[in-house]
């Protein structure tokens, strides 16, 4: 309980909200989410969810349930599907804050994915000025959020850019020049502000494990001016280094910073099956020695990584989000927002299994 009060008063104004029913072990995290930004085109399209059990019913509150007290949601600015915008992220919040669960906004500022291999501007920015485009960054950070307090839903915490490791909105905000990498980003930072100064603001980085990648990009922020209160981070096993490494480079950025850290993005796969058709992206049997893609491992992997965020020092581990724990094989929905035909490669490591029901992880993570 120390460690929980601890993480929420580093973490200033944000209380992290908790449904009554879900249980909470002691020294559990005081986040535990889980993204769920295609969860909107998964109902759309059929996806059913079912408790452990087996009884059908509504995901987030499953989650709830299970012991998640938060959600990640993503947004696009102008998406071939017409997914992942406003209108979805202030439907799916509305029922999340309605269970009690606390929601995180993550912002892309693309039409696709954004991550450290492409940071592509929305197609309808592509002509605009450097001063533009940091006008477009705050009115569209600004519009979203300000919708979503309007509706009673504030954001508790935002993402301004996702997996920025090199920067966001290329070419101009690439961090081959600094300058114009935090111009933008402390755009976002002020529109955020101006919505609702007790949200949180996360500077998100992948490759959780990689301690040279983020004191380089964090000691750049610092002499840059690049304004944060959180440290975000993607930690995947089987890509981004071994426990121990992941362990090294956030508890060292949590004191080397003095700033809260949270895991963003972490997932692991519960089988070797295909759902859907389209080629899983992890198919390894132990895609990290020790851990097998069963059910099992996938609990056993995801109750280590919250542990270590558990243990981080001085009660800095806020928490951690699975990432797309809700994307089922339900089939038009797959990964490219352009491609109905597409699959999603991912449905091996949802937190329900391929009938749907809710996987053991899910209350592991619950418990924090």
């Amino acid at each position: 309980m120390r460690r929980i009060l601890t993480a929420l008063l580093l973490l200033g104004a944000l209380v992290v909200a908790q449904p009554a029913h879900a249980a909470k072990g002691p020294g559990g995290l005081a986040i535990r989410g889980a993204d769920v930004s295609s969860l909107a085109k998964s109902e759309a399209l059929g996806g059913v969810y079912r408790d452990a059990s087996g009884r059908a019913g509504d995901a987030l509150r499953i989650l709830a349930r299970g012991g998640l007290n938060s959600i990640r949601l993503k947004v696009w600015v102008n998406p071939a599907d017409g997914y992942n915008t406003k209108t979805q992220v202030l439907a799916v919040a509305r029922r999340a804050k309605a269970l009690g669960m606390s929601l995180l906004v993550d912002f892309h500022y693309s039409d696709s994915w954004a991550d450290p291999g492409k940071q592509v501007k929305p197609a309808a920015w592509q002509s605009l000025s450097f001063e533009q485009l940091k006008q477009a960054v705050y009115a569209h950070t600004y519009d979203v959020l300000d919708a979503l307090r309007r509706q009673g839903t504030t954001a508790d915490l935002v993402q301004v850019g996702n997996e920025i490791n090199g920067g966001l909105l290329w070419p101009d905000g690439s961090n081959s020049t600094w300058p114009n990498t935090a111009a933008l980003l402390n755009a976002g930072y002020d529109a955020v502000k101006a919505v609702s100064g007790s949200t949180k603001v996360v500077l998100h980085l992948a490759d959780g494990g990689d301690n040279g990648l983020y004191r380089w990009w964090f000691d750049n922020a610092g002499a840059h001016g690049i304004r944060y209160d959180v440290i975000g981070l993607s930690y995947y096993a089987y890509w981004h280094g071994t426990l121990d490494a992941f362990r090294a480079n956030i508890n060292d950025v949590a004191t080397r910073y003095g700033k809260p850290v949270l895991v963003v993005e972490t997932a692991y796969p519960f089988t070797t099956a295909d759902a859907d058709g389209w080629p899983n992206i992890i198919t390894a049997g132990e895609p990290y020695p020790g851990y097998r893609a069963t059910p099992q491992g996938q609990s056993a992997m995801l109750a280590k990584v919250a542990e270590i965020v558990r243990n981080v020092p001085n009660g800095r581990g806020l928490g951690l989000y699975t990432w797309e724990a809700t994307w089922t094989g339900v089939r038009g929905n797959g990964w490219d927002p352009a491609d109905p035909s597409s699959g999603n490669g991912w449905e091996n490591q949802a937190l329900f299994d391929y009938s749907g029901r809710a996987l053991p992880a899910l209350t592991v993570l619950g418990r924090g």
